[in-house]
């Protein structure tokens, strides 16, 4: 990902100087539970567990080996040997490459779960305060993007937290499923290693083992990460969405912060853009273009073949900085969003009264007309307002068969907001339960 688009706390978690040292711890707990069995000197041991502290991890030096060897892992063992000494012989016995690239790999994701987690409580604790800081602001809601029934800007922030809670439980379970270890040989098989090496290095890397894996560590739970990120990708693009639109100057609801000092245009010294929305959605669609290459890796060739490899040294790092940029850009539009209220209740009424056509068509029914002539009375009024710009209500008062049915104080009390508030409260409870206050 490009350093536009990376916050510095992702990028170090895929830089060369972690994946390397992330390398050498695996080996060292390796080498670390041999001497507890006795296969290897306790001074070997000790040495390497020295060398962590004083040990540099040259790129470039371990890449120039790479370019002769053709082997990124026999590049970096080769490295180690001529910084440590003979203490590395030690290392890697008994393994192979995908044991440390895959234990690593697993690694990484569950470190960036992290600062993705933290992303997401983010912009929960945002739509939290707006919901219950708008709770019962009216604002119009919209099917097929016209004007539907009334609702409140509340509810839809927390629709909108509903979702991001279950977007947050289920990168927990990503995270969750991606948490293992696997240090089991060529073909999985431990010949020439105790499945206690696996346990206690698993254990040192805050893992745990998989229950069997060939070469690799299977490519289903790498699917499932994946997909999970773009699952999430495609809820916060929702709500990106919606408040772009709700910024659109016909609209004009809601409104990204402009701050001092910045320009909209090159060319249009007025314009106030969406850009920070815009950019959720054009990442979202990054993130999700991710995820199709990820199922296309569950199906490896026997034990393991390397198609999955290029893949992966693209998407791991690339997905979760674009997802990582995506939700501290959301959460921070959120923080500081522009509310107009007033502009929601002008809005509301835009249609003078067209939106309570339901609340009349039920008025009319519980007076014992068919829902088919009751509809037929609202639509023809429906009508009418709609294209000449008229006041519904005035034009239901002089519909002599609405008037037969319905009271002047039965007509309007189907005009009243009440019912769209009337179960605000208990939605609330839903969402955020019995403290949602």
């Amino acid at each position: 990902m490009i350093p536009r688009y990376s916050r510095p706390e992702m990028s170090s978690i895929w830089s060369d100087e972690t994946k390397y040292r992330l390398w050498f711890e695996i080996e060292l707990h390796a080498v670390e539970a041999r001497a507890r069995q006795g296969l290897v000197p306790q001074e070997a041991a000790s040495a390497l567990e020295k060398a962590m502290s004083w040990i540099k991890f040259d790129a470039a030096r371990i890449a120039a080996i790479e370019a002769r060897v053709k082997h990124d892992v026999i590049a970096f063992l080769t490295y180690i040997a001529d910084q440590v000494g003979p203490e590395a012989r030690y290392m890697h016995y008994g393994m192979t490459s995908s044991d440390i690239l895959d234990t690593t790999l697993n690694i990484q994701l569950v470190r960036a779960s992290a600062l993705l987690e933290e992303g997401l409580t983010k912009i929960l604790a945002a739509l939290r305060t707006l919901a219950f800081r708008y709770k019962m602001t009216p604002i119009i809601g919209r099917s097929h993007g016209i004007h539907a029934e009334p609702t409140t800007f509340g509810l839809k922030m927390a629709s909108a937290y509903a979702e991001i809670s279950r977007a947050r439980n289920r990168l927990i379970c990503a995270r969750e499923d991606i948490s293992t270890c696997a240090i089991s040989g060529a073909v999985g098989t431990f010949a020439h290693l105790g499945t206690e090496v696996e346990s206690y290095v698993a254990e040192k890397m805050g893992l745990r083992p998989e229950p069997i894996s060939t070469q690799i560590i299977p490519r289903d739970r790498h699917a499932f990460y994946f997909a999970t990120l773009g699952v999430i990708a495609s809820s916060i693009e929702r709500l990106a969405v919606e408040i772009r639109h709700l910024q659109r100057t016909e609209v004009r609801e809601v409104e990204e912060a402009f701050t001092e000092g910045q320009k909209g245009s090159s060319a249009m010294p007025h314009k106030r853009n969406p850009i920070m929305m815009e950019n959720v959605t054009g990442l979202a669609r990054l993130v999700r273009g991710y995820v199709t290459p990820a199922l296309e890796n569950v199906a490896l060739w026997h034990e393991r073949d390397i198609s999955h490899s290029s893949v992966e040294r693209v998407i791991a790092p690339d997905a979760t900085l674009a997802l990582d940029f995506a939700l501290t850009r959301l959460g921070s539009t959120l923080e500081s969003l522009v509310i107009h209220s007033e502009r929601m209740r002008h809005n509301l009424e835009a249609l003078k009264g067209l939106v309570h056509s339901q609340q009349v068509l039920l008025a009319l029914t519980e007076k014992g007309l068919s829902r088919e002539d009751a509809y037929t009375i609202v639509q023809r009024n429906a009508m009418t307002a709609w294209n000449k710009d008229e006041s519904f209500h005035s034009l239901l008062k002089r519909d002599l068969d609405c008037a037969a049915a319905l009271s002047p104080a039965e007509l309007d009390s189907a005009f009243s907001l009440d019912p769209h508030l009337r179960y605000v409260d208990a939605l609330f409870q839903r969402v955020f339960g019995a403290s949602s206050e």
